[in-house]
């Protein structure tokens, strides 16, 4: 499936994460923050954004193997912070901009986002619209050629550092889903303001609460149809989905790799803990649903490749992705004991960061909810 071209760029990707990333971990999550701009800077000079976006924005017109790629290897670093944070710039805030966005707008937000030299966020979850986006609450009205908006939304990944946010508003008084439509918010302008989150995991990550007091942008910032935000929406959501389960494989099979290597040392009444049966056949046990993860993961890949709607396999994944690491994450910190619990050691981290999973991005209720309907089990 893999070309040597895409072998080459895998190679680059690790390479980058093991010098530019794995050395600063321990300092931005104490920190609590990572230097998002200097990051992508230099992720988007190596050509890592726009993968599959228009060369005459600064996107590399490559195939979707490159983005899988791409969150393989991400899902490797130390923590999860960057991986998520990376998502949100390549599938989650950019790609109705991409689809759907006007030319001034592309070459305004857009391409700067390419180059990595904007940061951007994706505004949609609300204190009281989380799975469900239909009751959002968040409101834009005209008034001559501006929107005014009024508003909160709540855990915005990057808010703290983005330039300009893909905004999920009503603007119309429409119900439900009805009435919504994406706009592009710089987060320069008067009225908007972005306070931190005190979270379990996910440390290095800025995350925000953001409030709209009469912010004012442009109605030509709106991306695509006035209107049709929620259904753009759903469809960037699918993308997100598939980042968050193509990133989360390498990371589970590195988290058992270095279990692995821990039990084959540790010596407990004269044998290496390894030897006991009960832990071999967990860990096998636990390889098997990370190799079937995988093998969903590209069972996505490939429709996606051939045009497909990866909408049901995403679904599938998501649901897997979030159980699958949940249980990596609790039997890699039992199997190494009391030193497992300890802050200073990786399954600490690993453990916090995964809790995450099953909620952000669709919960796994929601998603089982979700894949129930597409495969008629209703009543």
């Amino acid at each position: 499936m893999f070309t040597d071209e895409h072998l080459a760029f895998r190679a680059m990707v690790r390479e980058f994460v093991e010098k530019e990333i794995n050395p600063h971990v321990d300092q931005w999550e104490r920190d609590e923050e990572m230097p998002l701009h200097e990051v992508f800077g230099k992720m988007g000079d190596l050509g890592m954004f726009g993968l599959e976006m228009d060369p005459a924005y600064g996107g590399q017109g490559a195939d979707h193997l490159f983005t899988l790629v791409l969150a393989e290897e991400m899902g490797r670093a130390d923590h999860g912070s960057i991986g998520m944070a990376v998502g949100v710039q390549v599938d989650m805030a950019t790609p109705s901009l991409a689809q759907y966005g006007s030319h001034e707008l592309k070459e305004q937000y857009l391409a700067p986002a390419l180059r990595g030299e904007m940061v951007t966020s994706i505004a949609v979850t609300e204190p009281d619209a989380g799975s469900d986006v239909a009751a959002l609450r968040t409101n834009a009205v005209k008034d001559g050629e501006e929107w005014v908006i009024n508003g909160s939304k709540i855990y915005i990944t990057n808010s703290l550092q983005a330039d300009w946010l893909c905004l999920l508003a009503r603007t119309s008084d429409e119900g439900g889903h009805r009435g919504m439509s994406q706009i592009i918010v710089p987060t320069d302008v008067n009225g908007f303001e972005a306070t931190k989150l005190d979270k379990l995991g996910m440390r290095a990550s800025d995350t925000g609460i953001l409030t709209f007091t009469d912010v004012r942008v442009p109605v030509s910032n709106t991306i695509g149809e006035e209107g049709r935000g929620f259904q753009q929406q759903m469809e960037q959501f699918v993308l997100e989905r598939v980042w968050a389960n193509y990133s989360s494989v390498s990371g589970m099979q590195l988290a058992l790799e270095r279990t692995a290597e821990y039990l084959k040392q540790r010596v407990v009444r004269g044998k290496p803990l390894m030897a006991n049966d009960f832990i071999r056949f967990k860990l096998a046990e636990l390889a098997s649903e990370v190799e079937a993860l995988n093998q969903v993961n590209h069972g996505t890949a490939r429709t996606i490749l051939e045009g497909g709607d990866p909408t049901r396999l995403a679904t599938i994944g998501k649901i897997k992705s979030g159980n699958v690491g949940r249980e990596i994450a609790y039997w890699c910190l039992q199997f190494h004991g009391g030193s497992g619990y300890m802050e200073d050691n990786w399954t600490a981290r690993f453990l916090r960061d995964n809790r995450v999973a099953p909620i952000g991005g669709g919960s796994t209720e929601t998603m089982l909810e979700y894949l129930s309907r597409l495969d008629g089990f209703t009543a």
